[in-house]
């Protein structure tokens, strides 16, 4: 895995046996206040001071680190549940430059709780954001008590792991959404869209970040 320094200052990591990013080269933070923050989060928040977030692809923990300082900013109560089924060591996420570019007080502290808070258990990183992470395939979530108002699907591009983008793995997304959850993903493929609609959730395209032309968000109404 290496370590790469994209476009606007902030770092992603490529996987070669993918040969993948797990942000845009273009900018990894700014790809990240677009869609999942600007999109995402603070549509969210018009309707819902408190939400339940999950996040598919827990990845670099930028989304989090982001959606953390927002809830702080916005007073607004997130409950963030992210999926991993590969988590970062620490030699990789400790040389992470993102909480050096935020430049809000205790963010490097935040960011490293982030990652080194124990997997399973619900852990309060701030006053307004509380943690679950889950160490399993973003396809066998099972939340049979739980209901979200925001969901981040981040997971790596469907032309390389198109099996992390069916109707299946999308309705199972549903099953576990209040209606009117927002999804926000930085895909615009046909494909995705069809099966997201066919999950139940109502699909619009976005104008996207840098060297993104679109992206897409979608709101949930009901499995069909």
């Amino acid at each position: 895995m290496k370590l790469i320094l994209t476009n606007d200052g902030s770092h992603t990591l490529y996987v070669p046996e993918l040969k993948e990013h797990y942000h845009s080269v273009f900018g990894a933070m700014q790809e990240s206040r677009h869609i999942f923050l600007n999109a995402g989060l603070y549509k969210a928040i018009e309707s819902k001071r408190k939400l339940n977030v999950l996040e598919a692809g827990f990845g670099t923990g930028l989304n989090a680190l982001l959606t953390c300082l927002a809830a702080e900013k916005e007073k607004a109560r997130v409950n963030y549940t992210a999926v991993e089924l590969h988590p970062l060591p620490p030699a990789i996420y400790h040389k992470l430059n993102y909480a050096a570019l935020v430049k809000e007080q205790g963010s490097l502290q935040m960011f490293l709780k982030l990652h080194s808070s124990d997997w399973g258990d619900e852990i309060r990183i701030s006053d307004h954001f509380t943690l679950k992470k889950l160490k399993t395939d973003i396809r066998e979530i099972d939340f049979p008590d739980k209901r979200f108002d925001l969901i981040y699907f981040d997971a790596f591009a469907p032309e390389v792991q198109p099996e992390l983008w069916t109707a299946d793995v999308f309705k199972r997304y549903a099953l576990c959404s209040n209606k009117n959850c927002v999804l926000v993903t930085y895909s615009c493929k046909g494909e995705v869209k069809r099966n997201l609609k066919s999950a139940g959730f109502v699909v619009e395209k976005l104008p996207g970040p840098p060297g993104k032309r679109e992206i897409l968000r979608a709101v949930y109404q009901t499995l069909t």
